[in-house]
């Protein structure tokens, strides 16, 4: 759960503290044998039913962290196994992504209705009238669900007046907008890597901390290391992430302390995307096409070229602002490196693809790079200040919430269409996007705006963020009323330039 501080989190950061603290230091990934003792010390287990099988569930946190893949339960091998083949600046991730440490896994009940010790038994039991199934019935004076019968259909549990029968769902299945996880022989959770997306929304869903996903902490530190520039761009669902300390005049000498030779915000790239994909919606819809959709969080639109082939050609073919920044820098500094820093695990397997891989390098979360600023001890108090970020436009900054890129793209259509009506539908979260997308497809949304984000509350929900939702939601309408801008049309071509010159 995001910005609940709790041993899952603990562990997490602890992890990828001592991975970049081993980075920084001398790089000798064999002492990742000793991690485990000193994340998990002491001879008694905190959370699991042993001390064993807390370490080695961190030993194979510490290999996904690294870029490595799970070890096979069934062989023996060491924690570092395979370690030279990520001791490399250009280490992509290996298929899958996102993967579950099956020994973490808790079997959690898929999908089941069950009744609790507040059964009352009450003479009017509604739930057993309401069942269209007839799977309720009363033993020995309480209410039985005979889950042979049983359909989920949750009437029972809206009709009894104790709120004594409960809808259980596995976390991460729930959480799935894609039906991507089910159970395995021996009920543990399986994804099929063939539906998921690599949204993320498993990851932080399990209590059980059993979903990982891959990293390049370790890479982004040797790159630097190397002595080539090595450049931050950062998503703008960074507002407040990192805490009150870090103040906007902070954000720029808090990553050249990390060893970054500077940091742009990605919101530039936003405000480029906004004007590309309102050229295109003037110019295809409808003539063209029947709808656009915008094509900026890469889980939706892989979910949408998945479910819907036949719809693809709509996703609007504009590069993300990821890509549109990550390509900005190149044009200047060819032989520079570029880590994109932000909220979203789906990124890190966009960045994968052979298309993007010339632009962006690296991949790191918020949460990633907050174990980069533990393991170098950067205080952002007593960091001086810097020049703060102010060089995109408050609708740019807006694309990190749910609506925010399509009123970017609006707004921009109006500027250059002043006369021309722009309906937009918005969805949040996979489910919804899937049900957008399917009324489109019988024709609902011709003529429309659509736009889609796989986390439910917009980027500042996404998997790698620290801080609570409605907390960044706060923090992001500050940064916007702090940008020197307020519409992209106001920054496109009169900024680019003087952006550039400084790179």
């Amino acid at each position: 759960m995001r910005g609940l501080y709790s041993s899952k989190t603990k562990i997490r950061h602890e992890i990828f503290t001592e991975i970049a603290r081993m980075a920084y230091e001398d790089g000798d990934c064999r002492q990742m044998e000793q991690l485990p003792y000193k994340i998990v010390p002491g001879e008694v287990a905190s959370y699991r039913e042993s001390i064993f099988l807390e370490r080695a569930v961190v030993g194979e946190r510490l290999r996904v962290a690294l870029g490595l893949s799970l070890r096979k339960i069934s062989e023996h091998s060491l924690i570092s196994e395979g370690v030279e083949n990520s001791l490399v600046e250009e280490k992509y991730y290996e298929p899958p992504l996102i993967n579950i440490i099956k020994f973490a896994c808790h079997a959690c009940p898929e999908n089941r209705v069950i009744v609790t010790e507040g059964c009352q038994g009450c003479l009017e039991h509604p739930c057993k009238e309401v069942c269209p199934k007839g799977a309720i019935s009363m033993v020995n004076g309480k209410s039985h669900v005979d889950p042979e019968k049983c359909i989920k259909c949750g009437r029972c549990v809206e009709a009894c007046p104790y709120n004594a029968i409960i809808h259980q769902e596995r976390p991460c299945a729930k959480a799935c907008g894609m039906n991507a996880i089910h159970s395995d022989e021996h009920g543990r959770a399986e994804i099929d890597q063939e539906k998921c997306v690599s949204c993320g929304m498993c990851l932080v869903s399990c209590p059980f901390s059993a979903i990982v996903d891959k990293g390049q902490i370790f890479q982004t530190i040797l790159a630097m290391k190397t002595g080539t520039p090595v450049y931050a761009i950062v998503a703008p669902a960074v507002a407040g992430q990192f805490g009150p300390d870090m103040k906007p005049e902070k954000i720029r000498p808090a990553f050249q302390a990390l060893g970054f030779e500077d940091v742009i915000e990605v919101a530039v790239g936003a405000d480029l995307c906004t004007i590309e994909e309102a050229k295109d919606f003037m110019k295809e819809v409808p003539e063209e096409l029947p709808f656009m959709a915008t094509s900026c969080c890469p889980a939706w639109s892989m979910m949408a070229k998945k479910l819907f082939p036949e719809q693809a050609k709509c996703i609007s073919m504009a590069l993300t602002p990821m890509v549109l920044t990550a390509r900005l820098i190149k044009q200047q500094n060819p032989d520079c490196k570029i880590v994109f820093v932000g909220p979203c695990a789906a990124k890190k397997l966009e960045a994968s693809r052979k298309t993007i891989r010339s632009y962006v390098d690296f991949v790191l979360t918020f949460e990633e790079l907050q174990g980069m600023f533990d393991a170098k001890g950067v205080d952002f108090k007593e960091l001086p200040d810097g020049e703060p970020l102010m060089q995109a436009s408050a609708d740019g900054r807006g694309f990190a919430s749910s609506g925010g890129v399509a009123s970017a793209v609006v707004n921009a259509i109006r500027r250059m269409e002043p006369n021309r009506e722009v309906k937009v539908v918005s969805a949040e979260g996979l489910a919804n996007c899937k049900k957008m997308l399917q009324l489109a497809k019988a024709g609902k949304y011709n003529g429309y705006l659509l736009e889609g984000m796989a986390c439910p509350g917009g980027c500042i929900a996404g998997a790698g963020t620290i801080q609570p939702i409605k907390k960044t939601a706060a923090s992001l309408e500050q940064m916007k009323k702090q940008a020197p801008f307020e519409e992209s049309m106001d920054t496109v071509y009169d900024a680019m330039l003087p952006i550039l010159e400084k790179l």
